[in-house]
C-alpha cells in the first residue's frame, strides 16, 4: 500500500510542476498578488466588478507595483496553489503509511520520508516569498530546485521500499552506476544553463517585450552552449543505453523510457528556440527535464552496492 501510494505521490508532484510550468509561461505568476490569499480572499473573484473599487491601489501598494487583474490568470495561480496544498497533504499521507508500516523494521525510509515532508513545506514557504518578491528570477529557480529535491527525496523512500522487500530490485554495476552519474551531471549542467536562459526570458518577458524577440535578448554565447549541451546529452544518453541494452540481454525496458525522453526533450528545446518560444512547449520542455533526472536518479540508486536498510 505504502509503494502504490508513494507512485501516486510522485506523480502528483510532477504534475504539480507541470502546472507551474504553465503558470510562468502565460505570465500567471502574479494571478494572486497576495499570499496565502488571492485578493484578500480565500476564493478569488471572477469578475473585476467583485474586487474593491481600488483594488489596484491597495495591491499595488503592497506589492509595489501596478495591479491588473485577470481571471485566467488568477483562477490559473489559485489552481496552482490549491494543488500545493494537495501535494502537501499526499507527502503527509506518504510520510504517515511509511511510519506505519517501516518505523519499527527500516527507520530510514521514515526519515527520507520525512525529508520529503520537511522540503514541501520549505517549498510552500518560498513560493510565498516569489509572490512577495514580485517574481524574483532567482526565487523562481531556487522554487524549481526545490521542486525537484522533493521529487528526488520521495524516490529514494520508493527504492528503499522496493528493495526493502526485495533485494533483487538492485542490479549492483559500478560502471554502470558512473555511467548514470555522468548523466546526471550533464543534465544538471543542461538544467543550469537553462535556469539562467529562463531567467533572461523572464526578464524580456516582464518589460513587456513581443515574444517573438525573447530569444534575441538571450545571450548568444550562452544560447549556443545550451544547443551544444542538448547535443550532448542526447548523444551521451544514446551510447549509454545501447551498452546497458547490450550488457543486459535489452531487459531494462525502463531505460528506453529515459531515452526517449533526452529524445523528447531535445525536440521541444528544438520547438522553442525556432517559433519563438511557444507559450505551450515552455512547461513541456521543463516537466520532461525533472522527469529526466527523476528516472537517472532511479537508476543511480538501483546501481549501487546491496547493504542493510534495517538502520536506527
Amino acid at each position: 500500500m505504502y509503494k502504490k501510494f508513494a507512485v501516486v505521490t510522485i506523480a502528483a508532484v510532477y504534475f504539480l510542476i507541470l502546472v507551474g510550468g504553465v503558470v510562468r509561461a502565460t505570465g500567471s505568476g502574479m494571478g494572486c498578488p497576495d499570499w496565502p490569499k488571492c485578493f484578500g480572499m480565500w476564493v478569488p473573484p471572477t469578475v473585476e466588478e467583485q474586487l474593491p473599487f481600488n483594488y489596484q491601489e491597495i495591491f499595488g501598494e503592497k506589492l509595489k507595483g501596478e495591479v491588473e487583474f485577470n481571471a485566467f490568470k488568477t483562477w490559473t495561480e489559485y489552481v496552482n496553489r490549491l494543488l500545493g496544498v494537495a501535494i502537501g497533504l499526499l507527502i503527509f499521507g506518504t510520510l504517515l503509511g511509511a511510519w506505519l508500516k517501516y518505523r519499527k523494521s527500516s527507520k530510514k525510509i521514515v526519515r527520507v520520508s520525512l525529508l520529503a515532508f520537511i522540503l514541501v513545506g520549505l517549498e510552500g514557504f518560498l513560493g510565498s516569498k516569489v509572490v512577495s518578491s514580485e517574481l524574483n528570477p532567482v526565487l523562481i529557480t531556487l522554487h524549481l530546485v526545490l521542486a525537484i529535491g522533493v521529487v528526488l527525496a520521495l524516490i529514494y523512500a520508493l527504492f528503499l521500499a522496493y528493495s526493502f522487500e526485495d533485494e533483487a530490485f538492485i542490479k549492483s554495476n559500478r560502471s554502470y552506476r558512473f555511467g548514470v552519474l555522468i548523466l546526471m551531471l550533464l543534465s544538471f549542467a543542461q538544467l543550469l544553463l537553462g535556469t539562467q536562459i529562463r531567467q533572461m526570458i523572464d526578464v524580456a518577458s516582464f518589460s513587456g517585450m513581443p515574444r517573438a524577440e525573447w530569444i534575441d535578448a538571450i545571450a548568444e554565447g550562452r544560447f549556443y552552449m545550451h544547443i551544444a549541451m542538448a547535443v550532448v546529452v542526447l548523444v551521451a544518453h544514446t551510447w549509454f543505453v545501447r551498452n546497458v541494452r547490450k550488457g543486459e540481454g535489452g531487459k531494462m525496458t525502463w531505460l528506453d523510457w529515459l531515452l526517449a525522453l533526452v529524445v523528447l526533450e531535445f525536440v521541444t528545446g528544438a520547438v522553442l528556440g525556432m517559433l519563438d518560444i511557444p507559450a505551450f512547449a515552455q512547461p513541456i520542455h521543463l516537466t520532461l527535464a525533472t522527469l529526466i533526472m527523476g528516472i537517472q536518479f532511479m537508476a543511480f540508486l538501483i546501481f549501487g552496492k546491496r547493504r542493510s536498510l534495517e538502520v536506527l
